[in-house]
């Protein structure tokens, strides 16, 4: 567990920037946007209708070999999506955006480390890339999160990584009605291991999905969102926020996407995506980010939120296949 305090975010993010800088004179035409738009609306923050900026005409241009998060106003970079979806069409593929990666579900439930994928019991559940197994069974004797018998039925895989910062990383499928693989046996992504359930301390029948460094390590969670593949047409967007000392803060971001730049007070939709739990903050996350909007529609976003009474505020735009990072330094 780590400490519910302000966190300084250390990792190895300068080292890992391999595309660009994002600005909005220079932004690539986007392809039509591929909803479905996330669940969970609020009420907008001061000034929710706006128009884009006359420098966000999109033209072609060379993209820059480098892009400093701290002076730009978002980088566009590759990124490491080295997992496939767990749940396969006409199973619900797409992540609930009710209890994401770090929420407390509004201080009601404890912070979330992994992402759920609700479906009927019995659905499939697929390796996410090929691997190991490293343990399949029940939780009941062996602890791997809050309490034994937390998960109820899991598979946790060991995933070989090339071109990742980490050597190896490993998924974890909890809550399974069925096991359809044993310790010990390869799988290859796409396999079906299980079947989604309720056991464990699942309220309702949905498969929960992590993905961590260490098996054993509860505390050692990174968010699925920023690993797993979207959907075509797709990206994702990263989000940090430090104060003038350079200490993180988590702020809620509220996002709104305008799938029509010509006509930009048309918002598609829009939700708040709040920073993490500082307890599911990982001090080895390769991108240092303290909330992420994973799987959304190419196209441009506006980002805001208020932090100490001043309104903060940011246009940034999601490509297909590509990791949007957005850092805010609050005065």
């Amino acid at each position: 567990m780590k400490s519910a305090g302000a966190i300084a975010i250390v990792g190895m993010a300068a080292s890992l920037i391999l595309a660009a800088c994002g600005n909005l004179a220079t932004a690539a035409p986007f392809p039509s946007p591929t909803p479905p738009p996330p669940t969970g609306t609020s009420s907008p923050l001061p000034s929710s209708t706006a128009t884009l900026p006359p420098s966000a005409t999109p033209t072609s241009t060379a993209i820059p070999k480098s892009c400093a998060l701290s002076t730009a106003d978002y980088c566009i970079v590759e990124p490491f999506f080295v997992f496939q979806r767990p749940i396969a069409p006409p199973g619900t593929d797409s992540i609930d955006r009710s209890y994401p990666f770090g929420s407390t579900d509004g201080r009601t439930r404890e912070p979330h480390h992994g992402v759920e994928f609700y479906n009927a019991s019995g659905t499939p559940v697929l390796a996410a890339a090929d691997g190991v197994v490293y343990y399949a069974g029940d939780d009941t004797t062996r602890k791997f999160g809050l309490s034994l018998g937390f998960y109820g039925n899991i598979v946790i895989l060991e995933h070989p990584l090339s071109d990742a910062p980490f050597e190896k990383l490993y998924t974890l499928y909890a809550h399974l009605s069925k096991i359809n693989t044993s310790t010990g046996q390869s799988v290859t992504a796409g396999e079906k291991i299980g079947e989604v359930g309720l056991t464990g301390t699942a309220s309702g029948s949905h498969l929960h999905f992590e993905v961590r460094i260490d098996p054993d390590d509860y505390g050692s969670t990174l968010n699925p969102e920023m690993w797993l593949v979207p959907h075509p047409g797709n990206g994702t967007m990263a989000l940090s926020a430090m104060d003038k000392n350079g200490t993180t803060i988590f702020p809620s971001f509220h996002i709104q996407y305008y799938p029509d730049r010509n006509q930009p007070a048309n918002v598609a939709y829009q939700v708040d995506v709040n920073g993490y739990d500082p307890e599911t903050v990982n001090a080895r996350d390769p991108w240092s980010e303290i909330a992420a909007l994973g799987d959304q529609p190419a196209g441009w976003y506006r980002v805001t939120f208020l932090w100490d009474g001043v309104f903060y505020e940011r246009w940034v735009e999601i490509q297909p296949g590509k990791l949007t990072r957005v850092t805010f330094m609050v005065k």
